[in-house]
């Protein structure tokens, strides 16, 4: 080959570097346990598709939006789209779903009782106390026929919704994530699946009942609305929505977690 030719090859060579080094990084929030575990297996997915995903995880359900929406994230993974419409409702973030991402159905857990319908006439009973989850809780109490509601209470019922109560039933509103910690002092206690997961509690073995998983409590991916149009938001969630996660979900999570896709 000539020193011409070398060199044109040496060219080339080099022109094709900076396309090879267009990595994007992204900051993607999440809670602790299964959305963090999925996006771990999202990364390097991700990562062929030049797209370099920083997980930062959050012990609780409030920062992550405000941390989306100030910047120092770029994304989170870690609510459902009743709990997001809550949260921009009442601080006015603007911030948007993106994609559908994984169910985790709410259940009913106990240490004391081994069957739902044991639960005893004055039965205390623990749950979320942020507006969605909570009301969550409470729609799922009245599916299982503990509890009735009043009409077009909608996803945010709260105790004083409470129209029929026939076992006496007293409730505790404690914060989500300290839910499986209070297992011990209750009867039972509502608790979503990352926290039970997280507390080395099997949704499917260990819940007594657990809510319909065709509910709308599906989970999103979140980006500020400046942002829902832009490339790496099309390739976060093409990386997301694969068959390898998929299968990595329902090998990992054996039930406990759902795809929607």
């Amino acid at each position: 080959m000539s020193f011409e030719k070398l060199g044109l090859a040496a060219l080339l060579s080099l022109a094709a570097l900076p396309a090879a080094a267009q990595t994007q990084t992204i900051r993607v929030g999440a809670t602790p346990g299964p959305h963090a575990q999925i996006l771990e297996a999202v990364k390097p997915i991700a990562a062929q598709k030049g797209l370099d995903i920083k997980i930062v995880e959050f012990s609780d359900y409030v920062v992550p939006n405000e941390a989306l929406s100030s910047g120092e994230l770029e994304a989170n993974s870690f609510q459902h789209q009743p709990y997001l419409d809550n949260q921009k409702e009442n601080r006015g973030y603007k911030i948007e779903s993106v994609a559908q991402t994984v169910n985790f159905p709410i259940g009913v857990y106990s240490k004391k009782h081994k069957a739902f319908d044991a639960l005893p006439n004055g039965a205390t009973i623990a749950f979320p106390n942020d507006p969605t989850n909570g009301g969550r809780a409470l729609l799922l109490l009245q599916d299982k026929g503990l509890i009735k509601l009043k009409d077009g209470v909608g996803f945010k019922p709260t105790i004083l919704d409470i129209t029929e109560n026939k076992k006496n039933l007293k409730f505790v509103e404690i914060d989500a994530a300290q839910a499986p910690r209070v297992l011990d002092d209750v009867d039972a206690a509502v608790i979503n699946t990352n926290y039970a997961t997280q507390a080395g509690l099997d949704p499917v073995k260990d819940a007594l009942t657990r809510e319909d998983p065709k509910g709308p409590y599906v989970n999103v991916i979140a980006v500020r609305a400046e942002d829902k149009d832009k490339p790496w938001v099309k390739t976060f969630v093409e990386a997301y929505r694969t068959p390898e996660v998929k299968k990595f979900v329902e090998e990992k999570f054996k039930g406990a977690v759902l795809t929607s896709w």
